[in-house]
């Protein structure tokens, strides 16, 4: 005896589709299994033939030889910046770990020592950062 091939009606694969587009199942493979529908590629194709997904309007991007050359060049200076804001923080850390260190050899809390010393402390990092 060989297997027997089930052949559904058009409207039970147009309320399948329906129910999946509805949402009453969150996937193909609950609405196969809740029908007993052996194999996921039938229902999917049940989709791509009777459903409306594919019929909406879908968003196309064309652009140009420039724009495409613009985009990795932005994409790129962003990998630039993000490289340098890394290299910032880096600095920063130990700036801060070296300052905590000196404090602790002076015997003064830090916190103190940045509230008495804030002027002399910016002006410092603006002629480092300045180069100066």
């Amino acid at each position: 005896m060989g297997r027997g091939q089930v052949v559904y009606s058009e409207a039970f694969k147009r309320q399948v589709v329906e129910e999946i587009e509805r949402g009453k199942f969150r996937s193909i493979y609950e609405a196969s299994r809740a029908y007993g529908i052996k194999g996921c590629p039938t229902v999917y194709l049940w989709t791509r033939k009777y459903g409306h997904r594919d019929i909406l309007p879908k968003r196309v991007r064309i652009e140009t030889l420039k724009e495409r050359d613009e985009l990795k060049e932005a994409r790129k200076r962003i990998r630039q910046l993000e490289a340098a804001l890394a290299d910032a923080h880096i600095d920063y850390c130990l700036e801060e770990s070296y300052f905590k260190i000196a404090c602790e050899r002076i015997g003064c809390d830090p916190l103190d020592f940045k509230k008495k010393n804030a002027i002399t402390l910016s002006d410092t990092r603006k002629k480092r950062r300045d180069g100066k």
